[in-house]
């Protein structure tokens, strides 16, 4: 047990819990926050790989009204230690770090729950034009959250730290199980982008996919390319876009009427 980790564990976690809803939006995300706590924990490079493949599996899980995806902080979180602190395959630490991200989502809808019998104090203050009454019980909602999360993630800490013995000898012993949730790790990043694409995909824009495949196949496979692969396709992606934007949305916005406010 490493005593600054668990305080530096528990303070990033509050703040990455407020950030989801009361911040910027962007620090909590997992390509942020899993080389935060590598960091914390020691192993920036398994936090570089966790945060890039889980952002990928929860890229396409937004909260729609009251309904709350599996939490991104808390996966994220148990997925650093598991991997870092109990040694387990990146993989299988992606896959059993759902069960958290699930619990997390229950956090969050608890939080909200009750936070939902304190809005009568914020109408009250805000008729009474009182601003440190609104202010109050949005930080009383940002003490509630963040600090449950500093908790379990204490709690997620302490508890992957005793039991690394025991999952390294399950996964000598029960190699099935591991393999298992290695298999479901590496799966969900595809699921997590499809659900993406299900939103966001245009019947127009599948042969730019396609080449996308193609393009990181062969880039990926050729001598002296391969270990930029990503950012490759990513700067062909980027001048495809600007060339549809130069062609045809320009050309759309001139057939409409011109540009707007300046746009």
């Amino acid at each position: 047990m490493n005593v600054i980790e668990i305080v530096l564990l528990a303070i990033v976690t509050f703040i990455f819990a407020i950030d989801q809803f009361s911040l910027t939006e962007i620090a909590y995300r997992p390509i942020v926050a899993c080389p935060i706590i590598g960091m914390i924990l020691g192993d920036v490079q398994t936090g570089l790989v966790i945060g890039g493949t889980y952002e990928l599996m929860m890229i396409g899980n937004m909260p729609v009204g009251g309904a709350q995806p599996p939490n991104a902080v808390l996966g994220s979180i148990v997925a650093m230690i598991f991997a870092v602190k109990a040694k387990m395959d990146i993989n299988a630490a992606l896959g059993a770090c759902m069960i958290f991200a699930t619990f997390g989502q229950y956090v969050v809808t608890i939080t909200f729950t009750v936070m939902s019998g304190l809005m009568a104090k914020a109408d009250a203050a805000a008729e009474a034009a009182n601003p440190k009454g609104i202010t109050a019980v949005l930080n009383t909602s940002m003490l509630i959250l963040g600090g449950l999360f500093a908790v379990i993630a204490v709690i997620a800490y302490v508890g992957g730290v005793a039991m690394s013995g025991t999952l390294e000898s399950l996964a000598a012993s029960a190699s099935w199980l591991m393999g298992g949730l290695s298999a479901a790790g590496g799966m969900m990043r595809f699921v997590g982008f499809a659900i993406l694409l299900k939103i966001m995909l245009a019947t127009d824009l599948w042969g730019y996919l396609l080449a996308g495949f193609v393009a990181a196949l062969v880039i990926g496979n050729t001598a002296g390319l391969g270990s930029a692969t990503l950012l490759l396709v990513a700067f062909v992606g980027i001048a495809l876009a600007i060339h549809d934007f130069q062609v045809n949305g320009i050309k759309k916005k001139v057939e409409e009427g011109g540009f707007s406010d300046g746009i």
